[in-house]
């Protein structure tokens, strides 16, 4: 088991993800930011391996409108070195990586425009996991999308597009979460069903749609789908429900019993943990002392 937290480091006075506005855009912008994203990236990451963290989330922003037509500017090679040491340290330390676009990304939208525009971001995000010269454990995570007032064509144009459109470094990447209010488990394993792509179980997405599944069922049925040399162990989004808030809401910081009974309730099964809690690596260090005093980490 890995245990790590998404994107922001709130220890650091860094940010991997500073933009601009689209208005102002230039080259001589972008290569400054982008410069200053990746050495935030750096830093992180060796906070991540000083502190036993082993999985991390990147950022979507590592570079400012990658995906927007006005960037045209050759990214991969002024940046191909960087990107590849940043690769090297991350294997060199045995760590996980994923990414995670935004929800505009909606690959089974009725709309030409918005799909062209989603595969666009994911080819931007899965050519940063590709220049660092990560294999394909290293994963791009989205949702279902929308249901459209009819789910089984909703899903079955998801995979339409999956099959038609999308390059074969998407799809060795691709992997799909079950929502808090569309898409369920089940939906997603007909989702599998159609394509193959290995589900990210999503513990308290479960708990806010499910089928009756209890939960160690429902890891056991998420992981199946994961092939172990292509895709590695199963990715799991780990988080609980804010007290007092809307329905969905991730808590502030980890509710250790209900984190220690999570891992009483999965023992033996093999997984790798992302905290999407919102003190981030105060959580995740939190997780990770007690992952370990229950052996659940080698």
């Amino acid at each position: 088991m890995k245990i790590g937290y998404p994107c922001i480091n709130e220890t650091l006075d860094c940010t991997s993800s500073r933009t601009f506005r689209l208005a102002s855009y230039s080259e001589e912008r972008l290569i400054d930011l982008v410069e200053q994203n990746l050495a935030c990236l750096r830093r992180i990451l060796e906070y991540n391996v000083q502190h036993g963290l082993q999985f991390f989330r990147l950022s979507s922003g590592l570079v400012p409108f990658a995906s927007h037509p006005v960037n045209t500017y050759n990214w991969q090679e002024h940046f191909k070195m960087t990107f590849r040491r940043l690769g090297d340290y991350i294997k060199a330390n045995n760590m996980r990586i994923s990414m995670h676009p935004d929800q505009f990304v909606v690959l089974n939208s009725p709309t030409e425009q918005t799909v062209k525009n989603s595969i666009a971001e994911l080819v931007y995000q899965g050519s940063i996991l590709d220049l660092m010269g990560l294999d394909t454990t290293a994963k791009l995570q989205i949702h279902g999308g929308g249901a459209y007032g009819d789910k089984g064509s909703a899903l079955r144009r998801f995979a339409d597009v999956y099959h038609e459109q999308l390059p074969d470094a998407v799809k060795a990447r691709l992997c799909v979460e079950n929502d808090d209010r569309t898409y369920s488990l089940q939906d997603c394993l007909y989702l599998h069903e159609l394509t193959g792509i290995p589900i990210i179980f999503d513990n308290f997405h479960h708990e806010c749609i499910n089928n009756g599944e209890p939960m160690r069922e429902a890891v056991e049925m998420a992981a199946q789908t994961w092939q172990p040399e292509r895709d590695g162990i199963l990715m799991m989004d780990y988080s609980s429900q804010a007290q007092g808030e809307r329905k969905g809401k991730h808590t502030q910081s980890i509710e250790e019993q209900l984190f220690h009974d999570f891992l009483t309730e999965t023992e033996g099964l093999d997984m790798d943990l992302m905290l999407e809690i919102k003190d981030k690596e105060e959580s995740a260090l939190k997780a990770l002392a007690m992952a370990k005093a229950l052996g659940r980490l080698k």
